[in-house]
């Protein structure tokens, strides 16, 4: 990464592969020392970089204290995310050395352009710690010329004295007059002639100065020209440089303008955007705001805010969320010329995807055309018309949230021979034909006759129909016999047949001559004796037979006569000759056949042995031994049958599960039953399945090996320590490795050894699935190495080993019990209430604990007890009264001890009062006492609750709740009335179940009493009207309903007048008007700032008016800006 330099200087390629650069002021040539600072162990640097060149940063963070894995971010300006933005021209890298346990985190910039200059930042975050630094990119031009040059470039060659390569004054026949020399000007001077000058007076200073391409020297005037910023009139606040928003969240876009009245138009790449469901337009004062929700990949634009003649600028990010890969691409393999489809699916539609070709980024751009890129929805797939072997290796797909590799196999075309040519005895004047069938119908080919190309003739034919080559030769002449062979074009193979001539011989003298038998040694035959035969293949073996007269031929396979003229097995007779001949050979087919001929000159025979050879079977007990991180091990059995012939090898596919596509590991036989599959993916499901070859060709696949996948060891277990030791044991607790993979994690072992020992012992036999474990059975006094390995399908992890050995030896410590706070103090409890109390202590060895109740041991068929290492429970499933007691804990270590006391109370609802009595009755009052409960649900009486009922109604009726003395004194009762009473009790609990009730009544005696009437005088009720109580001033915040509110008084009815700013309110559906009783209500829905004002409202009647008034005030709500 090149270091910062001088803006001055010229800045050398910041080239993608610089190391350690030199520090740029050349001090002694050692490289400048990185501060440590926070989690950076080094940070990027601000840079100077070339246009068109690469640039890369490095950062280093050390991870030894940090919990988990650190994450970064590279962020150009405030928000935007980098990491969005990685393809070509952005590429990001992270490695991590775990010997140092540092992650180096890299990136590059493609051909730097002059957009990527600006500051930068990269922030790393881990748990409960960040650290960020910034840096700055200025970028230059690839060249810097000289300012001297400059001006060369846009002037003519010897232009002050009007002279050039070549001198045309001769053909001209003109005398050359000296110039007037031209004033020298400094070149500086020029340009400032040129800022100054009016652009009418440009062509004029240019012939003046020799300048001829005026137009380009403008341009680069133009570039050269400062603007000052101007200062905005209409702006109090602009719209900051960028923003940055996830897809599918809503963004905010805010200015503060002068004028609280300006209306302001917004802009997006230049064209005007209209209110709507997505964009939502807002004015608040003097704040403009225009909110984008649901953001898509559309709103990433150039945004403006337009006052008038003023605007301002910003930019919005759109980060996509990470796009994951849900379906991995498959292996393929195919023949030369076959099309390949490479599919994938994302978890977003229209993501963009990257494919590449090992190194090889594939584009739509690629001049060849080979490859077409295809999108449907959240399916992309890259297709290969015609496979070439070119094509072959790992093609790789890439999203900003994953990736995934499928491998590519193209094999050359292999031409199957479907029906071989056969060979052929015909009679002159005959016909004969040859014909073959291949798997390929495209396949053309020649015929040859011992060596020679055959020519077609009107005597012969040769014919290509489909997969079926034929050499037909009609009137067959003794020249005619011969070797015939086919050659495929483009195929190393040939088929080749013999052709022979039967010649017929007539012999005028009869004559007797043994029959003879003549067997062809030179064909298909191994030894004289012997004809192999490969299965399903067609077995013709003609005999020739003389002998006078024609002798009669017996064929026979063992002691079974073979005499069918018709079928599979069957014998054809002609004269001279004996035909046997098998139409698909099969396995029963193999035996010892014999031929006799017999004449009445005598007798021949011969026998044959037919091997009929054939493919062998499937290899068997395909399994898989062992698997790594990407490869796996792979064994199977000889196939049982070698189809007659030797096996010379095997060939291995594999495929993923559930895909139909297999994949050939080899293409030369392996001759062995042990293979080692590699270059697979860890973490994927995969089958494998073996063919055996032999001479004759290859076997039918064996049985698909049971799934397998390609997994390696954990790392090794971290942060190992002892949490506890004893006389014979100790205690080790660790955390999981940082790395488990595919495989999982199956459990630990943990393995022990004496110091100085390098013999380690397995402390568990079955596998630890906690991380924690208790070594037992340890002699005392020992000192004592311990390790623990994770272990998964793929085996053991490296050893986690503690630093220095640990001495076996009990740590004694005092028992203590650490009571509660809570339990300092009465425990109370209702019942039927659970009571669970834990109790923690400790101690060394591991303290007994006994618990006692008032003095008694606990019985635990009632009291559940449980005692561990570090605490002691006591649990009541369901609490009752008589759990209540004092309980004490005893914690014994040898000859110490130290104990805890709990009063543990049980509560319940007290029972009713005894006796209530009516002591005294006087007036309008009775008296009550009564007497407490002899219950009290075990805890202090708080109260009493006491009811009355006439003996009328019936009703009971509360007079006293939480009455704390036992008698009391009744009031307001009713003449003539007789009451009785009931007394409640009540605790912590609640009141009683059921009440005491009086065993007498009072009874409130009449009296004589007289009602005086006073005279009755009809008053006057009318009067003005007048405001009893009046409006009062308001204020309320935009679009939320509010009410203002009178009272009056006045008969008759007077009539009410609302007004806002002395204007009638009218039948305005915003206001609701109410009077009830007197009392007047205005209401206004969901005002607006037009709504605020004076409102009054007036009553009137025919003997007066009164009015009141009040100020409504509308806020608006302040919005703050989001960082």
């Amino acid at each position: 990464m090149p270091e910062p330099t001088e803006p001055k200087e010229e800045a050398p390629p910041a080239e993608a592969n610089d190391a350690k650069p030199e520090d740029p002021a050349g001090d002694e040539g050692e490289p400048e020392k990185t501060e440590l600072s926070g989690l950076f162990l080094e940070k990027p640097h601000d840079t100077v970089a070339i246009a068109g060149k690469d640039v890369e940063f490095i950062a280093r963070v050390d991870s030894s204290t940090l919990a988990r894995k650190p994450v970064m971010k590279w962020l150009k300006g405030k928000w935007m995310d980098l990491g969005s933005k990685a393809g070509k021209h952005l590429q990001f890298k992270e490695t991590y050395d775990r010997n140092t346990k540092v992650y180096t985190y890299e990136m590059k910039i493609v051909k730097v352009v002059p957009g990527d200059a600006g500051g930068y930042r990269c922030e790393v975050t881990a748990k409960d710690k960040c650290d960020s630094c910034t840096f700055e990119i200025s970028v230059e031009a690839a060249e810097q010329e000289q300012q001297q040059d400059i001006l060369s470039a846009f002037k003519r060659a010897d232009a002050g004295e009007d002279e050039g390569d070549l001198d045309f004054s001769a053909l001209l026949k003109a005398t050359k007059k000296k110039k007037k020399p031209q004033p020298q000007v400094d070149e500086k001077d020029v340009w400032e002639i040129l800022k100054n000058a009016h652009p009418s007076e440009y062509e004029k200073i240019a012939f003046q100065y020799g300048i001829t391409d005026l137009r380009g020297m403008l341009k680069r005037l133009k570039k050269m020209k400062t603007f000052e910023p101007k200062v905005s009139d209409a702006f109090l606040k602009r719209l900051e440089s960028a923003y940055s928003v996830e897809k599918g969240k809503k963004i905010v876009l805010s200015v503060e303008v002068v004028d609280p009245n300006a209306e302001v138009k917004w802009l997006k790449n230049g064209q005007e955007i209209k209110p709507s469901a997505k964009y939502i337009m807002e004015a608040n004062g003097n704040i403009r705001t225009l909110t984008i929700n649901k953001c898509t990949l559309a709103d990433d634009a150039a945004y403006e805010c337009v006052i008038g003649n003023d605007k301002c600028f910003t930019e919005v990010f759109v980060k996509e969320p990470p796009v994951t890969i849900t379906k991995l691409l498959d292996d393929y393999q195919v023949v030369v010329g076959e099309r390949v489809e490479f599919e994938v699916e994302v978890s977003e539609e229209g993501a963009h995807v990257i494919w590449c070709f090992e190194d090889k980024e594939l584009s739509r751009d690629d001049k060849s055309g080979k490859y077409r890129f295809k999108k449907d929805g959240k399916r992309h797939t890259l297709i290969l018309q015609e496979a070439a072997v070119e094509d072959m290796g790992m093609y790789y797909v890439y999203t900003n949230g994953g990736q995934s590799k499928g491998e590519l196999i193209v094999e050359e075309k292999e031409l199957e021979i479907l029906q071989s040519i056969a060979d052929l005895t015909v009679k002159s004047a005959e016909q004969a034909m040859f014909k073959c069938e291949v798997s390929d119908e495209k396949v053309t080919g020649k015929w040859f006759k011992n060596g020679v190309e055959v020519q077609a003739s009107n005597r012969i034919k040769i014919t290509h129909i489909g997969r079926m080559h034929r050499l037909t030769i009609d009137d067959v002449k003794p020249e005619d016999a011969g070797d015939y062979t086919f050659v495929p074009e483009g195929y190393a193979l040939s088929l080749s047949a013999k052709l022979n001539f039967l010649e017929i011989k007539i012999d005028y003298v009869p004559r007797q001559e043994p029959p003879k038998i003549h067997l062809d040694v030179t064909g298909s035959m191994v030894t004289q004796n012997t004809i192999i035969v490969v299965a399903g293949n067609k077995l013709r073996l003609d005999v020739e037979i003389t002998g006078e007269p024609a002798p009669t031929v017996t064929w026979m396979k063992g002691d079974k006569v073979v005499s069918e003229a018709e079928g599979r097995v069957r014998v054809e007779t002609r004269t001279g000759l004996s035909s046997f001949v098998i139409e698909g050979a099969e396995r029963e087919d193999e035996g010892n056949y014999n031929i006799t001929v017999t004449n009445p000159a005598g007798e021949d025979k011969a026998n044959l042995f037919i091997k009929i050879v054939d493919v062998p079977d499937p290899p068997e007990h395909v399994k898989c031994t062992g698997v790594g991180e990407d490869c796996a091990t792979i064994i199977w059995e000889p196939p049982k049958f070698d189809g007659g012939a030797p096996v010379k090898g095997y060939l291995m596919e594999r495929k993923k599960k559930g895909s139909s596509r297999w994949t050939k590991l080899n293409f030369d036989v392996f001759e062995g039953t042990t293979y080692e599959a590699k270059r697979m993916i860890e973490g994927i499901l995969y089958e494998m399945r073996v063919f055996a070859v032999n001479g004759i060709g290859m076997s039918a696949p064996s049985l698909n090996s049971k799934p397998f996948m390609p997994i390696a060891p954990t790392s090794e277990p971290t942060k190992l320590t002892v949490e506890d030791v004893t006389d014979t044991t100790c205690s080790l607790k660790w955390l999981a490795p940082e790395r488990i993979g595919a495989g999982g994690l199956d459990g630990y072992v943990i393995e022990f050894c004496k110091e100085g020992d390098t013999e380690w012992q397995v402390a568990n036999t079955d596998l630890v699935e906690r991380q924690n474990y208790v070594v037992r059975n340890l002699p005392t006094g020992e000192k004592m190495n311990f390790r623990v390995v994770a272990v998964n399908i793929a085996g053991r992890s490296p050893p986690a080993v503690l630093s220095q050995p640990v001495t076996v030896r009990e740590i004694m410590e005092h028992p203590k019990i650490r009571l509660p706070r809570h339990l300092r103090t009465k425990f109370i409890r209702r019942v039927g209430e659970t009571v669970n109390l834990v109790i923690p202590f400790q101690g060394k060895p591991r303290p007994v604990a006994e618990w006692l109740k008032d003095g008694e041991p606990v019985d635990t068929k009632k009291i559940g007890i449980r005692n561990s290492n570090v605490d002691s429970i006591l649990f009541i499933r369901s609490a009752e009264r008589e759990h209540s007691g004092k309980y004490t804990l005893i914690l014994k270590i040898e000859n110490m001890e130290d104990q805890a006391t709990i009063e543990i109370r049980i509560v319940d609802k007290p029972g009713p009062p005894a006796v209530v009595k009516v002591t005294d009755v006087w007036g309008f009052n009775a008296a009550l006492e009564w007497k407490p409960p002899k219950d009290d649900g075990n805890c202090e009486i708080t109260g009493y609750t006491i009811q009355k009922a006439d003996m009328k109604t019936k009703e009971w009726f509360t007079v006293y709740e939480h009455n704390r003395r036992t008698n009391c004194t009744v009031s307001d009762l009713v003449m003539g009335n007789q009451y009785m009473f009931r007394v409640f009790s009540e605790n912590l609990c609640g009141l009683s179940e059921d009440p005491c009730l009086s065993k007498d009544k009072a009874t409130i005696a009449k009296t004589g009493l007289e009602l005086k009437r006073a005279p009755y005088k009809e008053k006057d009720m009318c009067t003005a009207p007048k405001f009893t109580t009046p409006l009062v001033d308001k204020s309320v915040v935009v679009g939320y309903s509010t009410a203002i509110s009178c009272s009056v008084r006045g008969f008759p009815k007077p009539k009410i007048i609302w007004t806002k700013n002395r204007m009638i309110i009218g039948e305005d559906p915003k206001y609701l008007m109410q009077n009830n009783q007197g009392v007047l209500t205005l209401n206004i829905r969901k005002p607006s700032t037009f709504d605020g004002g004076k409102y009054s409202c007036i009553a009137t009647n025919e003997l007066g008016q009164d009015e009141v008034e009040c100020t409504l005030e509308i806020r608006a709500v302040q919005v703050e800006k989001k960082d």
